[in-house]
């Protein structure tokens, strides 16, 4: 069995079998709606989320929205 490591967000995790973007925002507990993804310097749309599968050297970052703040 090959072990493929991918850094997500400057830390390097390894998985036992080939995953693609969608499921690793599950498997990590992110809702693919309220995040924004870069694969290798480049942004992912969301509807490419499912067909997005990731390689050994993947580069990810994903930035998390968050609500609240007060208007004035």
């Amino acid at each position: 069995m090959s072990i493929m490591k991918i850094n997500l967000n400057g830390e390097i995790i390894e998985f036992s079998e080939e995953i693609n973007l969608l499921s690793l925002l599950e498997e990590i507990g992110f809702d693919s709606k309220k995040v924004a993804v870069e694969l290798n310097l480049e942004i992912v749309p969301k509807s490419s989320y499912k067909l997005t599968k990731l390689k050994e050297g993947d580069n990810v970052e994903i930035v998390h929205f968050i609500g609240g703040g007060l208007f004035k």
